[in-house]
């Protein structure tokens, strides 16, 4: 199937490794320093384009977590975009994937956690000739959640992006009390995009 030139442009604004050194410096109570790697891995390739993501604090980049998939699709061209999120089922086999790729040579769908309720839709605005701001969030009333670990995480995820910026909303969700405990709680992890990763 084709992909569509937004779905095609969306990916290339995901796919690199970013920072928020800006935003850690100016806010240093509220935001950690991060680095964050979204790389392009060649799964699901018939209908779609996918990143492998995780990210570390800067002061431990050997000590990376929340590794997961991202994939990124649409029923036909005129469809609305979605990223839906998978886990791998042994993260520390692909720990360390964002900054060395050849980690995930091997990595296969048999491998990985589809994580229904975990989908994002995409919307975008076109700001010029070939240049969108994507926003994605979750269908109403569709909680992210999965078992890590043993225990029942739930996640509130949600992202914007441009050529430049990727803003990160994802939060960790208290399912007893329904707020925030980790995560862009006061508004979004902005990272800049320091390298590019193409497709």
């Amino acid at each position: 199937m084709a992909l569509s030139p937004e779905l095609l442009a969306l990916a290339h604004y995901l796919a690199g490794e970013f920072d928020n050194r800006e935003q850690a410096l100016a806010e240093p109570v509220w935001y950690v320093h991060l680095r964050l790697w979204q790389r392009p891995v060649p799964l699901f390739t018939k209908d779609s384009l996918t990143l492998f993501a995780e990210q570390a604090n800067i002061i431990y980049l050997d000590k990376p977590y929340r590794q997961r998939i991202i994939r990124l699709q649409q029923s036909h061209p005129q469809a609305p975009i979605q990223a839906q999120y998978y886990m791998p089922k042994d993260p520390k086999a692909v720990s360390g994937g964002g900054s060395n790729p050849d980690l995930l040579n091997t990595l296969t769908p048999e491998q990985l956690e589809l994580l229904p309720g975990c989908i994002l839709t995409v919307t975008h605005e076109k700001l010029a000739s070939n240049r969108y701001e994507f926003s994605a969030c979750p269908p109403p009333n569709t909680p992210c959640c999965f078992t890590y670990l043993g225990n029942t995480v739930q996640v509130e995820l949600g992202f914007k992006a441009t050529p430049e910026e990727f803003l990160s909303y994802d939060k960790g969700i208290d399912q007893g009390t329904g707020k925030a405990t980790w995560g862009a709680i006061l508004g979004p992890y902005r990272y800049s995009k320091r390298q590019e990763f193409r497709f």
